[in-house]
């Protein structure tokens, strides 16, 4: 199976804001229908990195 499309920023976000109203990882994911390891992977990089981004910003400044 290949990778499918990135999730948006307020996809993102929504899960981040249930995650901080005390919803489960199960109970996100049903609610807005992305599977489990999505809905960990966001939480976790964003406990450990303080980000929703899935990539790290370009530097297009400094050249």
């Amino acid at each position: 199976m290949g990778r499918s499309q990135e999730l948006s920023e307020f996809k993102r976000s929504t899960v981040i804001g249930c995650h901080l109203c005390n919803k489960s990882i199960r109970e996100i994911s049903l609610l807005l229908n992305i599977p489990l390891s999505t809905v960990s992977g966001i939480i976790t990089k964003w406990k450990q990195l303080g980000t929703k981004a899935t990539q790290p910003p370009s530097d297009n400044f400094s050249k």
